[in-house]
């Protein structure tokens, strides 16, 4: 990791400053930076992550991350609910309150459908929620990028890459003048 403090500003405390968090740069269109996404990537640069305000068709494939463990999640979880729901009707119907209701058998399979259903749907989407949220490490109240001013408008009309400067192929201003080749308007340090 590159560790280069961060410049003291006119007036600011004498306090700790944080060290370099990486580079972020920004871009006007959503094509320029799934380029510059490709092109980084292709360059070996892997600790890097992208922000834009809208879904990027091809931007998660430019990034490096292919498949997602979400649906294996949610298979987990939903085999998870429908055996609870199996042993929790074979243990009150059959082991705890056995009651015969009609000649019926005590562990009549088709009785049991709905609920089982009902939880493997249930515990599916349960899992799935708290997977994503765990997986995309949610909620960040803070992190580095929201000292650059520049980056509110990731929300609204501007496209930024942030390139970690934990990433084995990061030299500063290699980095620098590899983001501005590529269509970057502005290059800001991010600090944190």
């Amino acid at each position: 990791m590159v560790v280069v403090p961060r410049p003291k500003l006119e007036g600011e405390p004498e306090l700790e400053r944080a060290e370099l968090f990486g580079l972020l740069a920004e871009f006007d269109s959503a094509d320029k930076l799934v380029r510059a996404t490709r092109a980084a990537y292709a360059a070996g640069f892997r600790a890097m992550d992208a922000y834009s305000p809208f879904p990027v068709e091809g931007l998660s494939e430019a990034l490096g991350s292919h498949t997602s463990a979400i649906p294996l999640i949610g298979l987990f979880g939903g085999t998870a609910g429908a055996l609870t729901g199996v042993t929790l009707q074979y243990w009150i119907h059959v082991l705890a309150l056995p009651i015969n209701v009609g000649g019926r058998p005590l562990d009549s399979w088709p009785s049991f459908l709905p609920v089982t259903f009902e939880l493997a749907v249930l515990f599916s989407a349960l899992s799935m929620v708290a997977g994503l949220l765990i997986l995309n490490r949610l909620p960040e109240p803070y992190h580095p990028v929201f000292n650059v001013a520049a980056f509110a408008r990731a929300s609204r009309d501007r496209f930024f890459l942030c390139v970690e400067a934990r990433d084995p192929s990061f030299r500063r201003e290699d980095t620098r003048r590899f983001l501005e080749q590529h269509g970057a308007s502005e290059v800001a340090d991010v600090y944190g």
